[in-house]
């Protein structure tokens, strides 16, 4: 019998549990689609004779199903360069037999219609499984190869069928989450660029004050759900702005005091924009509620001082500060960076933190375009 139901309560049993219960619990705390599967991945390589596995997940928008995680031995064909660059179409054949709903196991890739074109990628042997959305459509598939035929015991079929089957599941909701936080990342980067084609002085204002505020956070040891945040809030920072009239926001001259005071509310009115978006963590709202506050407390709107303001406020402070003196405005040429790193230098424990202002200054010197492109990504 294999299966689940193989397992008993033998010493070899219990640790086939206990490590079925380790990866699934690394699924369930994974953050990524790739951190979650890593693992099962490299528990196939090490405990069948796969050389190599990988998981492959549907790209709709490119019809082929792209490698998003890998581990192992690949063959180093060019097809198989192809595969990992662009994926496997939609109409590969193997593909298509998964979505019979079993795994499959062909112990020699020339032998079977199934496997057709994978020997001219230099796999000889592999087992597949595909991975499910909730509503039954195929998601993805894991696979796993040898680079000489091979057949598949007992033993390997069994840890495949649990392994992918239970990971499967937990993928198949890990990628549905992930979807919906690319699609609340889009969402949020549109409203932003929505508000620079509203006031053409800022165009690019948004994608490059967010390249910098990340390169700057990385260099402090940010990572993860803190710089996703961050960049959420970025894309935020001024969304107040668009409940400000046009005569205001839009005017050449100098503003009144009661204009100026329109201005400043534009802050209040992000934040509750902010905070009626629910899923918006407490990062992201810090970013647009403290960014014109002053370390000598003479910022707006709450007056708040030094460590009173939130450390993401007051790093973002300086990249929004940054930007605007180097980028072209209808009233102003842009201003060289060696004079705006003067101008931060000179506000230093009076507008901006003092200890953030050179790293803010270095995030500006070494972001090139190729990292800033990076920093976007991750």
């Amino acid at each position: 019998m294999t299966g689940p139901a193989a397992y008993d309560h033998t010493p070899a049993g219990e640790r086939a549990a206990q490590e079925m219960l380790h990866l699934t619990g690394l699924v369930l705390a994974a953050r990524t689609l790739a951190a979650g599967v890593t693992p099962t991945l490299e528990k196939l390589v090490s405990d069948t004779a796969a050389v190599g596995s990988a998981y492959f997940q549907l790209e709709s928008l490119d019809l082929a199903y792209r490698v998003r995680a890998a581990t192992g031995e690949m063959p180093a064909t060019a097809g198989m360069e192809a595969i990992a660059a662009h994926g496997l179409p939609v109409d590969t054949p193997l593909l298509q037999a998964l979505r019979a709903g079993a795994p499959l196991f062909v112990d020699d890739t020339r032998a079977s219609a199934v496997t057709a074109g994978f020997p001219e990628l230099g796999v000889a042997s592999v087992a597949a499984a595909p991975v499910r959305a909730s509503d039954g459509r195929l998601l993805g598939a894991f696979l796993m190869h040898t680079l000489s035929p091979h057949c598949w015991q007992p033993a390997e079929v069994a840890l495949f069928t649990l392994v992918s089957g239970t990971v499967a599941a937990l993928s198949g909701r890990l990628a549905a989450e992930e979807d919906a936080r690319q699609t609340r990342e889009a969402a949020l980067r549109a409203l932003g660029l929505m508000l620079e084609a509203r006031d053409g002085e800022t165009h690019g204002h948004t994608d490059r004050v967010t390249r910098l505020a990340l390169r700057a956070a990385q260099s402090l040891g940010w990572a993860g759900d803190h710089l996703e945040a961050l960049r959420w809030g970025a894309y935020l920072h001024d969304i107040g702005k668009i409940a400000i009239p046009d005569a205001v926001l839009l005017k050449p001259g100098r503003l009144t005091d009661e204009e100026w005071a329109t201005m400043r509310s534009h802050v209040e009115a992000g934040e509750r924009f902010a905070r009626a978006l629910a899923f918006l963590p407490p990062v992201a709202l810090n970013v647009i509620q403290d960014h014109h506050e002053h370390w000598s407390g003479r910022g707006y709107p709450a007056g708040k001082q030094a460590e009173r303001i939130s450390v993401e406020g007051r790093l973002f402070a300086l990249c929004d500060v940054y930007d605007a003196l180097t980028s072209e405005r209808p009233y102003k040429r842009a201003w060289t960076h060696e004079a705006a790193v003067a101008e931060l230098r000179a506000q230093a424990g009076q507008q901006f933190d003092p200890e953030l202002v050179e790293v803010v200054i270095q995030a500006a010197e070494g972001a090139g375009p190729e990292d800033a492109g990076r920093a976007l990504l991750n």
